[in-house]
């Protein structure tokens, strides 16, 4: 593990991660109907929340608040299962804490900062000394114990995590201008005309939604804010932007804390926040060397430990082999008699004979009949496939049928097949 060198007293034992885990993450269309964006599956076995959980705990933050509101049931229910291990007794807390109207009777989380105003009396009796203000929604792995250490040592007002991005997709994030010692001179909010980094065409250096402040700071914001009638209540867009205009806020560089497996190995950020992002990021992993490392136990992705047997493969006759090629086949999964190519196959999904499966993301449960030829799709948890159907060959009759996107991949739900047979 490549891990840039750190001093010896961690700040992260001072601190408090507090993930932002509310939003729905429309541009997944069907697979956010019946759950958060954070708690919609990746890699396998796991939840795109984990990996800010799993940062803050890797990073030795032992004290983590979760925020959440959109249909919450499901993210709820995995954070129980997965991160219940934090014991108080060793200064350890981990608080689970849903939209509940606890400041009026009326309102729910009004915005991203309201999402913690609402919640000030729970991390006060905590006494954390510096606040992590955390995405829920975003794929990477970073240590951010450096982050603290920047903010701590350029004696910042806040420091918020950022990366290059190309400019086209600058237009989901806040994107900031910086001076030659990295300090914010500029912050906008999914701007329609995102500004290029100067001499760098194309590309726009993005907020990845990360913040560090320290606490007492960070309350008389969120205080300041909420008397404010005019604000949205949003770090993006009412809370770094006044920093920047009449504070020091600073921009902390992904590459200086981001946690590769080897030295020549990307900066791994990803934001799949499409179903083309969805799709690509997982069937990366399906490479002989992916960007993102899942096999590295020095900084392992948590999350819950579902008990299953091992994945299997049966029938060695021509024509109906059980196999699986540069795919990744996950636990309780069943490859009878087909073919899986370049695929990644999530807990108890089980394939049927004389398929031909191809670049297909399928999450849990799901079940492929026989002579399926399925290619570039990803299929929801739980859905049945039909015997003999095809998908990937035809894009208008994928189109007619399912979410067909313009890069050609086609999210599959149950609802979509059942339309298929009325």
């Amino acid at each position: 593990m490549i891990n840039p060198q750190r001093a010896d007293a961690p700040l992260a034992r001072t601190a408090m991660a507090y993930v932002l885990a509310g939003g729905r993450g429309s541009r997944l269309v069907e697979l956010t109907d019946t759950r958060a964006k954070p708690a919609v599956y990746f890699g396998g076995k796991s939840r795109i929340i984990d990996f800010a959980l799993s940062n803050a705990m890797n990073s030795g933050i032992r004290r983590i608040g979760v925020a959440t509101q959109y249909k919450a049931h499901s993210l709820i229910r995995h954070l129980q299962r997965g991160w219940n291990f934090f014991r108080p007794e060793r200064n350890e807390s981990f608080d689970i804490l849903p939209a509940s109207q606890r400041v009026s009777e009326t309102t729910w989380y009004a915005g991203t900062a309201d999402a913690v105003y609402q919640n000030l009396d729970i991390i006060a009796d905590y006494a954390p000394n510096y606040i992590v203000i955390l995405a829920g929604d975003h794929v990477y792995k970073q240590d951010y114990e450096l982050m603290l250490r920047q903010h701590v040592q350029d004696g910042a007002d806040v420091t918020v995590g950022c990366t290059e991005v190309a400019r086209e997709e600058a237009r989901a994030f806040g994107v900031m201008h910086v001076d030659a010692h990295d300090r914010i001179t500029e912050f906008l909010e999914k701007p329609a005309d995102p500004p290029e980094i100067p001499g760098r065409p194309g590309m726009a250096l993005a907020s990845m939604g990360i913040y560090v402040f320290c606490t007492a700071f960070l309350f008389d914001q969120l205080r300041r804010d909420a008397a404010d009638a005019d604000s949205q209540h949003d770090f993006g867009r009412d809370i770094i932007p006044y920093i920047v205009r009449n504070g020091r806020a600073v921009a902390h560089r992904f590459s200086r804390s981001c946690v590769r497996s080897a030295s020549d190995a990307e900066y791994y950020w990803r934001d799949v926040g499409t179903i083309d992002a969805y799709w690509a990021a997982n069937i990366d992993l399906t490479a002989p060397l992916p960007g993102l490392d899942l096999y590295d136990n020095d900084w392992p992705i948590w999350t819950y430990a579902e008990i299953t047997p091992p994945g299997k493969f049966v029938h060695d006759d021509e024509g109906r082999r059980g196999h699986a090629v540069d795919s990744l086949i996950s636990g309780g999964c069943i490859v009878s008699g087909s073919f899986v190519r370049r695929s990644l196959l999530f807990t108890g999904v089980h394939v049927h004979s004389y398929g031909q499966i191809d670049r297909a993301v399928i999450l849990p449960r799901a079940e492929i009949h026989r002579s399926a030829r399925l290619k570039n799709v990803v299929i929801d948890r739980s859905v049945v496939i039909p015997e003999g159907l095809v998908v990937g060959e035809d894009p208008e009759a994928d189109a007619r049928r399912f979410r067909r996107t313009e890069k050609g991949i086609c999210l599959i739900t149950q609802p979509m097949i059942d339309r298929l047979a009325g």
